[in-house]
C-alpha cells in the first residue's frame, strides 16, 4: 500500500497481535510503506508467516511472541524490540476475541451463562492488552516526547447487542480508554488515537457460523465484509504526519453499520 502523503518510512512499528487478521494486514501495509516492523503474537506460528512476508517485500521484520495480557511478557517483548530497532514510533496494540453468551441463563434458552473465567478473559483480550503495551512501552514514547499508538477497538463500542455483553463492554472501554490516555499524553507529544472497523474478512469473521456471518453483512448498507487492507489505510494515516493534529479521536472504517 504506497500513499505518498501517508509516508512512515524509517519509521519503526511494534505490532501486538498481528500473527493474522487485521494486525497482520496492518504490519504488511506498514511494510510496504517503508516502516520496521516488530510483529507478535501468542505463538511463533503467524508472526514467522507475517515475517516471511515482509522480508520477501525486501522489508525489515521481527517476530516475537507472549501473552499481550501479561505485564511480564508485555515488558520483554518491549525490552526485545527496543534492543534490535533502538527505538518504537508507533505502537499497534490489536489483540481481541469474542464470545457470544448471556450473562445469566435465559429462560428457555440453550447458552448457559457467562463464567468468571469468560468473562475476565474476553475483558484482558480486548481491553487489558491495549493497558498493557501503552504501560510497557509508554515511558520510551514519553521520554522520546513523540510517537504515536493506535488502539484496534470495533464497531460493537458503538451499539450494544444481546449475548455480547463482555466484548462490547471491553471495546467501548477501549474507546475511553484511548481518550483518556490521549489527554495524559498529549503534552509530551505521543498522540493516542484508536481505529474501530465494521465487519472485516479475517479468520475470526470466516469461523463464525453462516447463521452470523449473513446476517451481520446484510445489516452493512455496503453489503460486504470490509478488507484488511481498508483497515489498514487508517492505520497508515494515523501512524503519519497527515494526523500530526489528531489525538483521542476514533476512525471508523465499517461499512455504514454504524455512523460516528
Amino acid at each position: 500500500m504506497n500513499i505518498p502523503e501517508f509516508d512512515i518510512k524509517g519509521q519503526k512499528a511494534l505490532l501486538v497481535g498481528a500473527g493474522r487478521g487485521i494486525g497482520k494486514g496492518i504490519a504488511l501495509a506498514f511494510a510496504e510503506a517503508g516502516a520496521e516492523v516488530a510483529v507478535t503474537g501468542l505463538t511463533s506460528t503467524g508472526v514467522g508467516k507475517v515475517v516471511e512476508e515482509v522480508r520477501s517485500m525486501g522489508g525489515t521484520a521481527l517476530a516475537l511472541t507472549g501473552d499481550a495480557t501479561k505485564s511480564g511478557d508485555m515488558d520483554r517483548i518491549c525490552q526485545e524490540v527496543l534492543a534490535a530497532f533502538g527505538q518504537v514510533d508507533v505502537l499497534v496494540n490489536c489483540v481481541g476475541d469474542a464470545i457470544r453468551k448471556p450473562v445469566a441463563k435465559l429462560p428457555g434458552g440453550t447458552l448457559e451463562g457467562m463464567t468468571d473465567e469468560e468473562w475476565h478473559h474476553i475483558i484482558d483480550i480486548n481491553l487489558t492488552e491495549a493497558f498493557q503495551g501503552c504501560r510497557a512501552l509508554g515511558p520510551h514514547l514519553l521520554e522520546r516526547r513523540q510517537g504515536c499508538v493506535i488502539n484496534i477497538s470495533g464497531w460493537a463500542s458503538f451499539r450494544g447487542r444481546a449475548l455480547s455483553s463482555a466484548y462490547d463492554a471491553a471495546k467501548t472501554g477501549l474507546m475511553r480508554f484511548t481518550e483518556c490516555l490521549a489527554q495524559e499524553w498529549a503534552p509530551f507529544g505521543v498522540r493516542v488515537n484508536a481505529i474501530a472497523p465494521g465487519a472485516i474478512d479475517t479468520p475470526m469473521t470466516r469461523s463464525l457460523p453462516e447463521g452470523l456471518l449473513a446476517p451481520m453483512v446484510a445489516m452493512t448498507p455496503l453489503r460486504r465484509l470490509g478488507r484488511a487492507d481498508e483497515v489498514a489505510a487508517s492505520a497508515l494515516f494515523l501512524a503519519s504526519d497527515e494526523s500530526s493534529y489528531m489525538t483521542g479521536q476514533c476512525m471508523s472504517p465499517n461499512g455504514g453499520i454504524v455512523t460516528v
